[in-house]
This record gives structure tokens, sequence and C-alpha cells, in this order.
């Protein structure tokens, strides 16, 4: 009895973990670039009170055995990095990666960090920023006199300028893919950090040779959370604990 109560126990422990996930996804239904984590499960050790295989009698084994379980337990929530919707906006500096590949974006200790977020801004000296105000990198600058600007597919970053006929380059955005994005570790703020299980990034520009997505301009992808889903989910796991 005591060892079923704890074997309970850690199931509850285990769909607790699920519902704290469901919550964090459902949270982040509207935020731009959010990839949702799905909960996975392992079964706990056994206690055998009979092997199977066992010896049976002479010539016979035990064909089932007699094992018990103690329980459950979280084992991971893998990151799902499926396309999100795209939302048309106003704004010339809003991007959608279409397909794999993620921004680069430097933080304020200067390490590089990785984002499916495309909400970009200006700067007061004009360098391409996130709302939280981490330059793209390689950083582009547009001066504060260009009149519009210009993303194409290949991320060439051009503007015009009063007077003259030709565009003007400002820069290449370069996006970074990984061969396992899912082991990357999530900071915050729609950025995401290298570990050994995502790998090293692979650097280029988008529609490249490696397998990198394109950019489009004047929209934001959103969050791939399906709140009908999550909501499915909940009440499974509700009833399981």
């Amino acid at each position: 009895m005591i060892r079923a109560l704890f074997s309970a126990g850690s199931g509850m422990s285990a769909q607790q973990t699920n519902v704290d996930n469901i919550a964090h996804n459902l949270a982040n239904a509207n935020t731009v670039g959010f990839k949702m984590r799905r909960a996975q499960f392992q079964d706990l050790l056994y206690q055998n009170l009979i092997q199977p295989g066992a010896a049976a009698g002479a010539q016979t084994v035990v064909p089932t055995g007699l094992q018990i379980g103690l329980g459950a337990r979280a084992s991971s929530n893998e990151i799902i990095f499926t396309q999100g919707s795209f939302m048309q906006t106003s704004n010339p500096l809003d991007l959608v990666i279409e397909g794999r590949g993620f921004f680069q974006v430097r933080r304020p200790t200067g390490e590089i960090a990785y984002t499916r977020s495309g909400q970009f801004q200006l700067n007061r000296d004009g360098i391409v920023v996130t709302p939280s105000g981490d330059p793209l990198e390689p950083q582009i600058t547009v001066p504060p006199e260009a009149q519009s600007i210009t993303i194409a597919n290949d991320g060439t970053v051009s503007f015009m300028q009063a007077g003259q006929a030709a565009a003007q380059l400002a820069g290449q955005i370069q996006l970074a893919s990984f061969v396992n994005p899912a082991g990357m570790n999530m900071i915050g703020k729609n950025l995401f950090l290298p570990t050994d299980a995502s790998g090293e990034p692979v650097i280029g520009n988008p529609g490249g040779q490696e397998g990198i997505g394109t950019l489009l301009q004047g929209f934001v992808e959103q969050s791939n959370v399906s709140v009908v889903e999550e909501f499915i989910n909940l009440i499974m796991s509700q009833r399981a604990y």
C-alpha cells in the first residue's frame, strides 16, 4: 500500500510538471517567435519479484514474470520548432524567416544569442536592434536621412535617400542554423543560446546552401502554440492527476 502511494505521488508530480508546461505555452500564445514545449515522461525503476525468462522448472521458463513499477517522472520538455503563422505589419523592419534559421543578436555581455522573433527597430544611432536594444549581428546601420528601407529575401538591406535614384546598400543579414535546435537553451526575451546538445551554429545568407530559410519583410511569425490543443492536453493532464 505504501509503495502504491509513492508511485501515485510520482505520477501526480509528473502531471503537475505537465500542467506547468501547458500553462507556459498558453501564456505565450501571442508571443512573437515563441516555440511551444512538449512534456515527455518516463517510467521509473521496476522491482523484479519474478524475473521474466527465469527458470520455472527443469525445461521451462517464466513467460512474463512479475515486475512492480515504481511510478513515473517528467524526463524532458522538448522545444517544437514548427513554423508559426505570419501576421502582416506596417513596420518595414519586421521580418519572418520562412524555413529554418535564427537571427543573430549580440547581447550586452558580448555573446551571441539567437531568436526567431523578427521584431526589429532602429535606435538613436540608426542601428537595427531588438525591442530590448540588442543589435542585430552582423550590425546594420541605416542613416537618419533614409527615406525607405528594403530587405530582400536573401537578407540584403538597402535604403533610398532623397534626391537619389539608386538604392544604397546598408548591410547583409545572416542567419544561423543548428543540427538539433531542440537542444538549445531558452533564456527568456525570445532568445536561445547554443549548447553541446544543439551543436555549433552554421552561419549563412538566407536561402543559401546551408538549408537556411529566406526572409519576408513586413511580417512577423506568430507563436506556434495551438490554444485548442493545449486546452485538450490540460483536460487530459488534470484527469490523469
